[in-house]
């Protein structure tokens, strides 16, 4: 039987609630920074301040979600949770009067992420068979991805059929958010606990971190140092329209990444269950590398696609992969957790690798940015090699 064959009901519906809620989120997200200066007024520091406050909430909910999601033994409902935060928090988007609506629209909504991130991928890994796991992962992240691309898609063609209305916009982008709810909430049947109870309820100290094992640690470190070296999505959009890219087809750059990474993600999960999942990392190490150098050469827009692409080549080649790695290496009763730190310990370093390229950028330059891009993948392949057993 094949690894697609194989694949279990609830982890499908799992792919097709991210892919609801990413369509529903990038449809506002992709619209936001303008909605905010445009429309209602906002500085440039305002909008930063909000994605600030917002991406960095996320991050820190998501290692109290996961370790809920283990102590309760409940990671459907923690996570329909979080779901339900995000459905809830859309309306208030178009229903914005000014920034500080946004504000508090943005940090319900990063807080349903943050919850439901953790103990939906202890799902997926609770869900499959050991031997499909990467298959399983990849196949989440490719319908996660999807709907990545397919959000800003939708949200420019009803901007461009209904005259630049962002609030008529924005309510469309609540169907598929409560949509998503609905169906993690009454469409996926959790499985029953497997392996021996814990005697001692589940928290956040010192002896389950340890527990965790260096197995994960040694992951964990692999995905911070990848994470450190891509910097950030943003920079891809700045680096096109530096070429001069039209600002109105600046979310084409995000969705070519994520259309490479969508078709790639599951091919490589099927993979990662046949061929040792470091060798994956590798190559995905070097499409990185590669991308950078692409991105720092590149004298037209040309170039900078190709450099893109294989952005989205690299996201394919270690995103899921790394969560199958995290997935297999975690105790079964700990995976809630174990996805909770190996998220944050990323979203710590992408806030270092965000401020970090933004200042090589603004002070030396864009080239020089994706050249520290390169010297971070190689020095990332050599984190691998040692941290990840």
């Amino acid at each position: 039987m094949s690894a697609a064959v194989a694949i279990p009901r609830g982890i499908w519906i799992l792919g097709f609630v991210s892919l609801l809620m990413d369509v529903s989120s990038e449809m506002i997200h992709g619209l936001l920074p303008v909605y905010l200066t445009a429309s209602l007024g906002a500085s440039a520091l305002v909008v930063g301040i909000i994605e600030g406050v917002a991406e960095s909430t996320a991050q820190v909910v998501k290692v109290f979600s996961g370790t809920l999601s283990d102590r309760w033994r409940n990671r459907q409902g923690v996570a329909a949770v979080g779901y339900g935060l995000g459905a809830f928090a859309k309306p208030f988007f178009a229903l914005a009067t000014g920034p500080g609506m946004v504000l508090a629209a943005r940090f319900v909504d990063r807080i349903g992420k943050g919850i439901r991130g953790a103990p939906r991928d202890a799902l997926v890994a609770d869900l499959a068979p050991p031997e499909i796991r990467g298959a399983a992962f990849g196949l989440r992240q490719t319908l996660d991805t999807i709907g990545s691309f397919a959000g800003p898609m939708i949200a420019i063609a009803l901007m461009l059929a209904w005259n630049d209305d962002f609030r008529a916009v924005f309510w469309v982008a609540v169907i598929p958010a409560i949509a998503s709810f609905l169906l993690i909430a009454f469409g996926v049947r959790e499985p029953p606990p497997s392996g021996a109870a814990r005697k001692a309820p589940v928290r956040i100290d010192r002896a389950t971190l340890v527990s965790l094992g260096p197995v994960f640690w040694g992951v964990t470190a692999a995905g911070a140092a990848l994470t450190l070296a891509r910097f950030g999505e943003a920079f891809l959009v700045l680096r096109a329209a530096d070429l001069k890219l039209d600002a109105a087809w600046a979310p084409a750059v995000l969705v070519a990444m994520n259309v490479v990474y969508s078709v790639s993600a599951y091919p490589v999960g099927r993979l990662a269950d046949r061929l040792p999942p470091r060798v994956l990392l590798y190559w995905g190490v070097a499409f990185l590398a590669v991308a950078d150098a692409l991105l720092a050469l590149a004298g037209n827009l040309a170039v900078a696609g190709l450099g893109v692409a294989l952005w989205g080549l690299h996201m394919g080649f270690t995103q899921g992969v790394l969560a199958a790695m995290v997935a297999h290496a975690a105790p079964a009763e700990l995976r809630g957790t174990a996805f909770g730190v190996f998220n944050l310990a990323s979203g710590i370093a992408m806030l270092l690798a965000g401020a970090l390229a933004g200042a090589i950028w603004t002070w030396v330059g864009p080239a020089a940015m994706f050249w520290t891009g390169v010297a971070f993948a190689l020095a990332c392949g050599a984190i691998t090699r040692f941290a990840v057993r």
